[in-house]
């Protein structure tokens, strides 16, 4: 069934030399935006008004002064999440600026509420200085139960982050790193599992060292995979290269296990797994020299770094970022599922041992029915997010950061 549009086309819509055609879908979709804040009391009458408001709501705000614990029983603030960006890197268009990055925002909030039934909120920062960034959430955050952080470029994104989180007692989380980590481990659980292998066994390539293929790097190691060797546009990220900037030397110290050294194509050869989160394209010859029964998850959008046509006549299991192949490397399996887990108990941060235990509950989901078109679930499989939120909700408590 298409989407119903809320806000239709008015009749004295004129198009200019800048709009698409008059009746581009996702234009008439778009219009007037894809999100509303929506009451969930009645203002009906003065009796509802002098609660909804004053001077009812006087003391409750009097209540909430004396003990501020109160903030997360009589307010939205532990259902809500800050979905923030400076419009660095916005899907694959890169620098656009925040007003340009306000329809993946909202279309990023739109998704919390629909897959893991919380409340989000875009925010699109007219600055890309660090500092300021960092300054200007850390303000925002009383309003906020967490921050999900989306389309900031590398490297700034890492110490974003990092910073945030030892500001804020509340969850921090880019999702354009740990989201894609989460998932992409998942589908890697479900393809040894399928092919009677270990992650133990297995050795992956990641083409890409910005935010995802670092964040696939550490969850990888940190799931126990045999070894992992990340590449950039120089080759092979090692740690005998004198041009690493501190976060890709800090990759060099725990991965490459091999000491392997030069281009993609070296470390691709014998390789179990293919991981690209970089773009690009991967001479076929480079793909046939991989391991027999590799494993390709080739994930950028639009276009996979292997095509599907020529992965599949080389790999076992073949996944890419698309909705149109099958085993999607989706965000939306992840994200919603673990800021509801979160918020439900809470937490005071999103620990890596709720994020393995997030990917072991999304690889669970379709465990029993694992095929090569199937080692991760659909985005609309009504299993996903309830498994993804009670596991990270018990990692949470088992990790000591729920204080619910």
């Amino acid at each position: 069934m298409a989407a119903e549009i809320i806000n239709p086309r008015s009749d004295s819509y004129t198009s200019s030399s800048h709009d698409e055609e008059p009746f581009d879908p996702a234009f008439a979709l778009h219009r007037g935006g894809k999100m509303a804040v929506q009451a969930t009391v009645p203002v009906r009458d003065r009796d509802d008004l002098s609660l909804a408001y004053t001077p009812g709501v006087a003391k409750v705000c009097s209540a909430i002064a004396e003990n501020p614990e109160l903030v997360h029983e009589y307010t939205w603030k532990s259902q809500v999440v800050a979905v923030v960006t400076d419009g660095t890197a916005v899907l694959g268009l890169g620098d656009i600026g925040p007003e340009a990055s306000l329809p993946v925002m909202e279309g990023k909030a739109i998704l919390f509420k629909q897959f893991g039934g919380v409340d989000a909120v875009p925010i699109a920062l007219a600055t890309t200085d660090t500092d300021e960034i960092i300054e200007t959430v850390v303000r925002l955050a009383p309003s906020f139960g967490g921050v999900n952080l989306e389309d900031i470029s590398a490297p700034r994104c890492f110490e974003i982050e990092r910073r945030l989180q030892e500001q804020l007692d509340i969850p921090v989380f880019h999702d354009d790193q740990h989201g894609t980590a989460v998932v992409t481990l998942a589908a890697l659980r479900n393809a040894a599992t399928l092919t009677g292998r270990s992650l133990g066994q297995l050795r992956a390539v990641i083409s890409g060292a910005g935010a995802a293929g670092v964040a696939i790097a550490r969850i990888l190691v940190e799931a126990g995979i045999g070894d992992v060797a990340v590449c950039d546009r120089r080759g092979i990220v090692s740690a005998d290269r004198e041009d690493l900037t501190d976060i890709k030397r800090e990759v060099a110290g725990f991965t490459n296990k091999a000491g392997l050294a030069g281009p993609l194509e070296t470390a691709m050869s014998g390789a179990d797994v293919f991981i690209g989160v970089s773009g690009g394209t991967v001479p076929e010859p480079a793909v046939a020299s991989m391991a027999e029964g590799a494993f390709i998850f080739a994930m950028a959008n639009p276009n996979p770094e292997i095509h599907p046509t020529v992965a599949s006549k080389y790999a076992a299991v073949v996944a890419t970022g698309r909705s149109d192949f099958p085993n999607q490397i989706n965000n939306v399996l992840a994200f919603p599922g673990i800021f509801a887990g979160a918020l439900q108990v809470r937490a005071s941060r999103i620990t890596e041992g709720m994020k393995l235990a997030a990917a072991e509950a999304l690889a669970a989901v379709v465990a029993d029915e694992l095929t090569p078109e199937c080692v991760i679930p659909s985005p609309f499989d009504e299993r996903v997010a309830p498994a993804v939120t009670a596991a990270v909700a018990a990692a949470a408590r088992a990790e000591g950061v729920a204080r619910r």
